[in-house]
């Protein structure tokens, strides 16, 4: 599962349904406009240990919604 391969109308309910934190949703938004992980740190000023968590994060919340 790609962030970047749903279409808008996709990730739009994603970011309603799923109850992102502040820092997810930031994740989110970036990984959908099809940024590395690595770039991801970088933009966000964190770990990529801390993006790799975030991830995890993001898609367990996205398989509980599907």
């Amino acid at each position: 599962m790609q962030v970047y391969d749903f279409t808008n109308p996709e990730l739009a309910y994603f970011r309603e349904q799923c109850n992102f934190t502040q820092d997810e949703l930031e994740y989110f938004n970036l990984r959908s406009s099809g940024m590395s992980n690595v770039q991801i740190s970088l933009t966000m000023n964190v770990s990529e240990s801390k993006v790799s968590k975030l991830a995890k994060k993001v898609k367990s919340k996205i398989l509980r919604v599907l």
